[in-house]
């Protein structure tokens, strides 16, 4: 990303923000509520309109549509759980899958055993393979946002964009799934970009992390650097009492 910047009417989302993101890695993005976090996700997406460059694979990709970045492994998830509610956790990740989307869904048992094997995987790999024949509203908040993640994990992501995804989880839940988000990397699976709001799992997951603050990039750097960043202290994660005060 170079010098990157989204406005909607009077509100300046993004301003002028560049930074790479190092396939292999994860990189956390942390800021208040407001801060443009969900917009980065969004432009690289190419759900927002915005001015700057993006670069993916040394390619200029800022005339492609969404469908065509999804395509070529730009795949993001939602704060909210955007799962179809009329259809099974089965045919919910056939619709990532397969490039025919919803109607080759239709033809679930038509479909090749690796697509069927990469489902089955995407799942098991989040610990909710036993969830592949229930329907969303079956199953408690915290599966259905694991499910969600294994869906994006079924269109085989080269860059997955994660937007809360430990949000409604518990401890146990977003601890298995800092591991398991960990292993996709290491094995070389996917590079991720995190967005999340526990600190927890972003300064113990993260290769690096980034600060935006009111659409700046405010710092970035290995974690322990971010942490230490009298900015970041001040601005979002509370700076400690003054010793001599």
């Amino acid at each position: 990303m170079e010098h990157l910047a989204v406005r909607y009417g009077g509100i300046q989302a993004l301003d002028d923000v560049s930074f790479p993101i190092e396939e292999g890695k994860i990189l956390g993005l942390i800021g208040p509520n407001g801060a443009g976090k969900t917009t980065l996700i969004d432009a690289l997406a190419g759900m927002a309109p915005y001015k700057g460059a993006i670069r993916y694979e040394r390619k200029s990709i800022d005339r492609w549509p969404p469908h065509r970045r999804s395509k070529s492994g730009i795949v993001r998830t939602f704060q909210s759980v955007e799962l179809f509610r009329d259809l099974s956790v089965r045919e919910n990740l056939l619709v990532y899958a397969d490039p025919h989307g919803l109607a080759g869904a239709g033809r679930m048992f038509r479909k090749p055993v690796s697509t069927i094997s990469r489902i089955e995987s995407a799942l098991d790999s989040l610990g909710v393979a036993w969830t592949i024949d229930r329907f969303p509203e079956e199953l408690p908040h915290g599966t259905r946002r694991l499910v969600s993640i294994a869906r994006a994990l079924a269109a085989r992501p080269r860059l997955l964009l994660l937007d809360e995804p430990a949000a409604g989880l518990d401890v146990g839940e977003t601890r298995q799934l800092g591991l398991q988000l960990r292993r996709l990397v290491d094995d070389g699976i996917t590079t991720i970009m995190l967005v999340d709001h526990d600190m927890d799992l972003i300064f113990s997951l993260c290769d690096y992390v980034h600060v935006l603050n009111f659409g700046k990039l405010l710092a970035g750097g290995r974690p322990g650097q971010v942490r230490e960043n009298p900015d970041v202290l001040r601005a979002y994660l509370g700076a400690p009492p003054d010793p001599t005060a």
